[in-house]
């Protein structure tokens, strides 16, 4: 038995303890695909300061290699890249956004049985990140039926490099995933390891009737939900999200533009219905996000702070003297009063969980809803 083999067996007994590990054939990939080799020679380790977070390089020869067996075969997201600078080429500190990572293995997992991938089938992947996650899937599917899309040149080489040296040979392809890749289509699944704003039509067409969608859906709130969409010859495509607590990092082109530093202003003054706490929970903030999807979310507790980077309008809430919140608003959008309509929405359904909302996609537009594809809901920023 191999040094890495414990730690494997160790990782698939962890995740199917969580209950995301259920299907054997995934099993085997976990036991059988070597982690560590697709961490490369460092990978970044999270810092802060007065001025925030940063990420200082960790690199493989400065540990025991039972240390990074172990640092490879804990259930972790191990970042590789922060603002398009790598952890091995880290001279100092980095600040910045990820941009790529090995995802927990606990949550690429889960990704594939959500998506319900049956041997044999054909399978496009949305972000080949370090490759792991496409390891996985040639493991399980032969190498033949798996097709991966990296819009980094830099991270799509290093994974090929790595998969190769595995005698994996998929075909990886460099460019935009939200365009997907015609000239393989059409797939039995698309799966996508980022977030979207909104759904690409380009999945749409690649993917054959009957064939699926699975995604996490995202925006500027720091909301996320994890949809399973089935596609219709007609090209239209339907589903539900699975209520899964998933989220991914934004792909690049959905990712909100910069934004400069802000001051809160006060044109309007109110009382609200709607406790600023409840936008923190996992389904508040996301029918915030349908409410007010060009709105950044920020603050916290009885603060929440939505600032849309369109038009400058801001909505801030503090909690009144005698009891009681007070929404401050300025700028021509009413941002919480669409966030105060998508909760009495809500309140009026029967404060469904995320697993009762569903998502329509047609040619004219994409919305989702609540427990009913006929019941009230939102449409996205298309």
């Amino acid at each position: 038995m191999t040094d890495a083999a414990l730690p494997r067996r160790a990782l698939a007994d962890e995740i199917s303890a969580q209950g995301s590990l259920t299907d054997p054939g995934w099993r085997s990939a976990v036991e059988a695909v070597a982690r560590e080799a697709f961490l490369g020679e460092a990978v970044y380790r999270v810092d802060r300061d007065e001025r925030g977070t940063f990420y200082t390089s960790l690199r493989r020869d400065q540990l025991p290699a039972t240390d990074w067996l172990a640092l490879a075969y804990a259930n972790d997201t191990q970042i590789t890249q922060v603002a398009g600078v790598d952890a091995g080429d880290a001279s100092g500190p980095v600040r910045g956004s990820p941009t790529s990572s090995a995802t927990l293995p606990s949550l690429v997992v889960r990704m594939w049985e959500a998506a319900a991938i049956g041997d044999g089938e054909r399978v496009l992947e949305i972000g080949t990140g370090t490759g792991y996650s496409t390891a996985l899937l040639c493991h399980r599917l032969g190498s033949e039926n798996v097709t991966s899309i990296e819009v980094d040149p830099v991270v799509a080489r290093r994974a090929r490099s790595v998969l190769h040296s595995l005698d994996l040979s998929p075909t990886l392809v460099v460019g935009d995933g939200l365009e997907g890749h015609q000239e393989g289509a059409e797939y039995d699944r698309i799966v996508a390891t980022c977030s979207v704003r909104t759904i690409p039509h380009q999945w749409l067409w690649q993917a054959r009737a009957g064939g699926t969608i699975t995604t996490a859906l995202g925006g500027w709130a720091q909301a996320s939900g994890l949809v399973h969409l089935t596609a219709h010859a007609d090209g239209t495509a339907t589903g539900r999200f699975t209520g899964e607590t998933i989220s991914y990092i934004l792909a690049r082109p959905h990712q909100p533009p910069p934004r400069a530093s802000f001051f809160l202003h006060d044109r309007e003054q109110r009382s609200t219905h709607v406790d600023p706490q409840a936008v923190w929970s996992w389904t508040g903030r996301f029918l915030t996000q349908l409410a007010a999807p060009s709105a950044e979310l920020l603050g916290g507790g009885d603060q929440v702070i939505l600032l849309d980077v369109a038009t400058g309008s801001q909505a801030w809430t503090e909690r009144a003297d005698g009891g009681g919140w007070v929404v401050h608003s300025h700028g021509p959008l009413p941002l919480w009063r669409s966030v105060e309509d998508a909760f009495t929405q809500w309140e009026r359904a029967g404060r469904p969980e995320q697993s009762q909302f569903g998502m329509t996609v047609t040619s004219t537009g994409q919305r989702v809803w609540m427990n009913d594809p006929e019941a009230p809901g939102w449409f996205l920023p298309c």
